[in-house]
């Protein structure tokens, strides 16, 4: 897979973060709502399915892909679509959403109901993976999916998702052992973790929990005529967790640039009116 038009398109949504790309009053915007157990992500796309604004901010309200604090998951995503919405000068109306793989009924509800509080109307409930693979566009393989409570996994045979799985093993479990190793609380675990001069230090200290990640992939698609593996989500930033995770599959792993951007600019791609 060639990703440089994949990386063009999350650099486009990085530069969204900071600046606002002017929108047609009567344009169709398209939203995507990302709850996930570190960051809960907004994104904006126009007409065109381009990116023209994003907002996110740290959150300890999803555990394990759950939602575990209704009342603060509800005040950050009406604070992050009012702020978009001023940027934007105009209203959003409509988002898609997604959850891990295996999510109870009930559970989407609770995702959904999130979102509705920000009086957005939710047109599509997705699993994470699957709307990666809305930027990726994988025909064949693995897309694994690790955010900060699970690792999530869909196999795609000619484009069609053909199994998915999730467990709860994720970067909350990582910056667990950094918290530990380095006798540090666990927002400073989780700075070490995401400061990229230290990564080379910390991917030795976090093998074990990577290669845990890895062996579950691989049980997964045990007897399953897999050719590689893709990895997105906020975990798989971390310098050469895809060459650790390649060992232990035995199978080549790929990841783009900026892998954690790509879901929830897949979740935007997904939304209608």
């Amino acid at each position: 897979m060639d990703f440089t038009a994949i990386d063009q398109q999350i650099t486009a949504l990085e530069q969204c973060l900071e600046t606002t790309v002017e929108v047609d009053p009567n344009e169709e915007l398209l939203v995507g709502v990302d709850l996930g157990t570190a960051y809960i992500v907004v994104v904006v796309l126009n007409g065109k399915k381009e990116p023209v604004a994003c907002a996110m901010e740290f959150a300890q309200v999803v555990k394990d892909g759950l939602v575990v604090d209704y009342i603060g998951a509800t005040r950050i995503v009406r604070k992050l679509v009012q702020e978009l919405e001023e940027r934007l000068g105009r209203p959003l109306t409509h988002a898609a959403i997604a959850v891990p793989p295996g999510t109870s009924e009930n559970d989407c509800k609770t995702h959904r109901y999130v979102v509705e509080a920000a009086e957005l109307e939710v047109t599509n409930i997705l699993d994470e993976p699957t709307a990666a693979n809305a930027v990726l566009g994988l025909q064949n393989g693995v897309i694994v999916d690790i955010g900060g409570g699970t690792t999530g996994l869909s196999v795609l045979e000619d484009g069609k998702v053909t199994y998915v799985a999730d467990e709860a093993t994720g970067g909350t479990h990582l910056t667990l052992v950094i918290s530990g190793n380095y006798r540090v609380s666990f927002e400073e675990a989780e700075d070490l973790k995401k400061a990229k001069d230290r990564q080379k230090e910390i991917l030795p200290v976090v093998r074990p929990v990577v290669q845990k990640m890895g062996t579950i992939v691989k049980d997964h698609i045990e007897g399953r005529d897999v050719s590689a593996v893709y990895l997105v989500g906020g975990t798989c930033c971390l310098k050469d967790i895809e060459k650790v995770m390649e060992k232990e599959i035995g199978v080549p792993v790929y990841k783009p640039a900026n892998p954690f951007l790509v879901t929830p600019l897949g979740i935007a791609l997904n939304c209608s009116a």
